[in-house]
């Protein structure tokens, strides 16, 4: 497909390579469908939140942690192709980037955790007396 793009270029272009302009449809906009117009803005406003954590905690890792889990995860690179880029081996990318989620996930349960057992307050007494319940209705209690 690249020849063909590139003869059509080297080529002299002939009154037949273009055609009048009443031959040319009209052009018609299509909608992409997408659920933007039914989302909930403050679903909407969650997810900018937690994507603003995300990219704080990414950015407030060691440099060497940073570096792998950008190329790796943001930039799609395989576990070959960063440590190419890096001049290190193959275990050490693996390692680098288990760490870095590590770290990530650490970081992120600190901030979005509180929050999370707030707005879920499931838990406790009455979580362990319906467990208790389901188990003994189960017949699985001990």
């Amino acid at each position: 497909m690249m020849n063909e793009a590139l003869g059509r270029l080297r080529r002299k272009p002939t009154a037949s390579d273009f055609a009048p302009l009443e031959a040319v449809p009209e052009a018609e906009i299509i909608q992409f469908p997408s659920s933007a117009t039914n989302e909930d803005p403050q679903r909407t406003m969650a997810q900018r939140q937690i994507l603003q954590l995300v990219e704080e905690a990414t950015d407030a890792l060691p440099e060497v942690y940073r570096v792998v889990f950008v190329t790796r995860v943001i930039e799609g690179m395989s576990v070959e192709e960063t440590a190419d880029l890096l001049r290190i081996k193959s275990e050490t990318v693996k390692t680098r980037l288990h760490r870095a989620r590590q770290l990530l996930r650490e970081q992120l349960s600190k901030q979005i955790g509180p929050i999370l057992l707030d707005a879920f307050p499931f838990a406790g007494r009455r979580c362990e007396r319906l467990t208790a319940s389901v188990l003994k209705r189960l017949g699985l209690d001990k």
